[in-house]
């Protein structure tokens, strides 16, 4: 899942609150507190930290529910997902592998104003930016692949937002085959939603992220809504005794705070409602319509997976996983207009649409990342003039594309905290450094 584009309110080394029931005013307790990053310290590896590690492992080197994702856990947990939650397979079906052809360079002397003004290498930003996978492509060519903290080629990684793009993609797909209509009502598909937040909004409205309904995107806060998402999602435990409600179950309860369509603010539960309108409008489950339209149709190595609620919900705003070389298959299809062996996968239109959004609903606190960005069909666009745009979740998961010089970089990362802004800025500058220097002006 992605914040908004503001630097965090949270410092790394700040306690994890255990999430809340739906009632605030419930006391929680809390986890105990991550250890802050020191700067310059050697960044070390899950099994160099003694994570999961023996028969059985130590009881403190073992994720718990509260703080599976926070330091130093989550430098295992994002590779691990599987062995923490239960999942729902996306298959990769019976299509041969695509091949990722090299033309190898050595990415790592080229350098980047960092945030802080100083010039960094690109070697010193991966070895500094917790990387599991950093993966370059330039014109169909994989330029660099280099693989961090016990991740290897076959690990499949939590995408966290990166889901987001993913969700919006196959919503073009349907789409494309005049199963979704944009502008069709959100209680036509789902009528439970009638008496919530969402009656009145359009399936339009949760793409591009500008519906009335309200979503406090505060993680780890006690209540909020994202921390309820949380615990029905089975990321986070409830509070003893309190019931534990599915995915939408809480999505019927959120209100509305301001008129559909108004101006773009980012929520993770959007996706999340757009996926459930997917499944109504295809009767079909999230994960079992991912494989049929896109999973099984790019040549993937591997099945990916989302993990799910006790309903079996898939957590359609962060749940996915896959290896990062699948991670670039699907990016390539999207850099080549939505095709791949000769079959239209998503609407040629969509893509570019997914490219292109209204900067003027694009404002502050998002603009401190991408001044010139927008956010359209569950994507991020860096800059509206130059086309190029992204999926990106938290701690640092990346798929970035511009078509003007078909270029991709993938990243898959266990940052310290949720949102780092020095290093979502950083990453950015790193990967269009790279891209320059790829294709010189």
């Amino acid at each position: 899942m992605t914040p908004p584009d503001a630097p965090s309110s949270k410092s790394p080394a700040a306690p994890v609150p255990l999430p809340a029931s739906s009632a605030p005013a419930t006391p929680v307790q809390t986890a105990p507190v991550p250890a802050a990053p020191v700067p310059g310290a050697p960044i070390l590896t899950a099994g160099e930290q003694g994570l999961m590690q023996g028969f059985p492992p130590p009881p403190d080197k073992i994720p718990g529910p509260s703080n599976w994702d926070m330091p130093p856990f989550n430098r295992w947990s994002f590779l691990n997902m599987r062995s923490l939650f239960p999942t729902a397979d996306v298959e990769r079906g019976t299509m041969p592998v695509r091949a990722l052809p090299l033309a190898l360079r050595d990415v790592n002397p080229i350098t980047f104003t960092a945030l802080s003004g100083q010039q960094q290498s690109v070697k010193d930003w991966l070895d500094t930016s917790y990387t599991d996978g950093f993966l370059v492509m330039s014109r169909g060519r994989v330029v660099h692949e280099s693989y961090h903290n016990d991740m290897e080629p076959r690990t499949p990684h939590l995408s966290q937002s990166v889901a987001k793009s993913v969700v919006g993609t196959l919503a073009g797909v349907l789409h494309g085959e005049g199963i979704l209509d944009l502008d069709t009502p959100l209680t036509v598909l789902i009528p439970e939603l009638e008496k919530s937040g969402y009656a009145g909004a359009t399936v339009r409205h949760v793409l591009d992220m500008t519906s009335g309904a309200r979503f406090t995107e505060d993680y780890g806060t006690p209540g909020s809504d994202m921390t309820r998402i949380d615990v029905a999602s089975g990321w986070r435990p409830p509070e003893p005794g309190e019931p534990v409600p599915t995915i939408r179950d809480v999505i019927v309860t959120l209100p509305q705070e301001r008129p559909h369509g108004e101006s773009f603010k980012y929520r993770s539960i959007e996706t999340d409602v757009t996926a459930w309108a997917l499944e109504r409008a295809a009767n079909q489950s999230l994960s079992s319509l991912l494989s049929d339209r896109i999973w099984s149709r790019i040549g993937a190595e591997r099945d990916g997976y989302f993990t799910v609620d006790r309903a079996g919900t898939a957590l359609a705003d962060g749940g996915f996983n896959a290896t990062m070389r699948d991670y670039a298959r699907f990016g390539l299809m999207m850099l080549e207009g939505g095709a791949y062996n000769g079959t239209q996968i998503v609407p040629e239109e969509w893509v570019r649409a997914s490219a292109t959004g209204d900067h003027a609903a694009y404002g502050d606190p998002y603009t401190l990342t991408s001044p010139n960005g927008a956010y359209s069909r569950q994507w991020w666009i860096h800059d509206v003039a130059r086309g190029d745009f992204m999926a990106r979740g938290v701690f640092g998961q990346l798929i970035y594309l511009d078509p003007k010089t078909e270029f991709m970089a993938v990243k898959m990362s266990t940052w310290p905290d949720f949102l780092i802004h020095s290093y979502t800025v950083d990453m950015l500058s790193a990967v269009t450094a790279i891209r320059d220097a790829m294709s010189p002006a």
